[in-house]
């Protein structure tokens, strides 16, 4: 596990988590520098992709890992933690496991799917050998990178460096990550006295997410974007500065 502290030290503790088959310097690239200005960030890359030759094992063991390092360097408490896609899974965990604190629990337009172990294997058996083979031949790199610019908008380089995850890390790990998540779930109508849950909606997703984060969490603070999923962290201005800005709305809300 990596944890990099950076940014403004006497700000607010913000965590990054990062999604699937994603390091936190790809996933949140372009706005780490206008994060960095604000908040003391606590970036985190997981097992099996952090650069050592560990395998990723399971969401509960690195979710585990997290909790321990907020606890031994933070005394157990956060000011608050944005989960990328399948990030936010993590970030719920931590809701409501309540083994530490987090005043501001953010989650960037996740799907948040669970299932049973039989359809869970039916799922990573059909997705995660797309995930490892996006890149495979010059002729398959371009067509995923075309893909990748035209449906979210991606300038080349972006492009570039979201595929560069999906082959430098252990296939084993992409699918113990994908597998894992769908396996862990999250309890219905969690609330956590003097944590408020956030949740940034990318209405392209289409409204089945939007109910879903309605049915995990209770009251969550949901602000909808004319999006596609986790679009504002591919570059484009006009989709990261109102989501940044809203960020900013949520640090300071009192809880």
């Amino acid at each position: 596990m990596q944890f990099d502290e950076i940014g403004n030290m006497s700000g607010k503790t913000l965590m990054l988590l990062p999604g699937t088959c994603c390091d936190y310097q790809t996933n949140f690239g372009t706005v780490l520098d206008s994060l960095s200005e604000k908040y003391h960030l606590i970036c985190v890359n997981y097992d099996g992709f952090d650069g050592s030759d560990v395998i990723f094992p399971d969401m509960i063991t690195v979710t585990k890992k997290i909790e321990k390092y907020i606890i031994d360097k933070h005394s157990g408490r956060i000011d608050g933690a944005i989960g990328s896609s399948l990030g936010s899974s993590f970030v719920g965990q931590l809701v409501m496991r309540k083994n530490v604190h987090i005043d501001h629990a953010i989650f960037g337009s996740p799907d948040l799917d669970q299932s049973g172990p039989v359809a869970a294997k039916l799922q990573s058996l059909l997705v995660v050998p797309l995930l490892t083979s996006f890149t495979k031949g010059e002729k398959k790199r371009n067509k995923t990178k075309e893909k990748l610019k035209t449906f979210f908008q991606m300038s080349d380089e972006t492009a570039e460096k979201f595929m560069n995850c999906f082959s430098k890390f252990n296939p084993e790990s992409i699918k113990n990550e994908y597998y894992t998540d769908l396996l862990t779930h999250l309890e219905d109508d969690i609330s956590v006295e003097h944590t408020k849950t956030h949740f940034i909606y990318a209405n392209k997703m289409g409204e089945k997410y939007l109910k879903r984060y309605k049915k995990y969490f209770h009251d969550p603070d949901i602000r909808e974007f004319d999006m596609q999923h986790e679009q504002w962290l591919f570059g484009e201005k006009e989709y990261s500065e109102p989501v940044l800005k809203v960020i900013d709305e949520f640090m300071n809300m009192t809880v």
